[in-house]
């Protein structure tokens, strides 16, 4: 009985560290944020927070790495096409919002945030 008292501390012990090593594996996803209507698509070609979830460090962390993966694209983009990275991401922003799903958010060009 005491062996199956340590294995059973030994599992809940390895699944608490497995839960914190891994716990970006739980964040935010760029889909499961669109979904949920607390990002939305910019015509900049980057994302931004929709109003109502703009104070949320997780929505503000994931815009954040988001933006900056696309910056650092649009720069490769640029220097192979011999343009300027913001104007691919202009190219980018008109593609991305297009395309947006019903019923996800984007930025129109008077600034307020539409849901399609």
């Amino acid at each position: 009985m005491s062996t199956l008292f340590k294995a059973g501390k030994f599992r809940t012990g390895a699944a608490a560290l497995t839960l914190m090593v891994s716990s970006s594996a739980f964040a935010l996803t760029l889909d499961e944020a669109k979904q949920q209507g607390l990002t939305g698509e910019t015509f900049s070609g980057y994302i931004a927070p929709v109003e109502s979830a703009a104070s949320r460090d997780d929505v503000k962390m994931l815009v954040k790495e988001i933006n900056a993966a696309r910056s650092q694209k649009y720069s490769e983009l640029a220097q192979g096409n011999r343009m300027k990275a913001d104007e691919v991401a202009k190219i980018a922003g008109q593609k991305l919002v297009t395309r947006a799903p019903k019923g996800e958010y984007v930025l129109g060009i008077n600034g307020q945030w539409l849901k399609k």
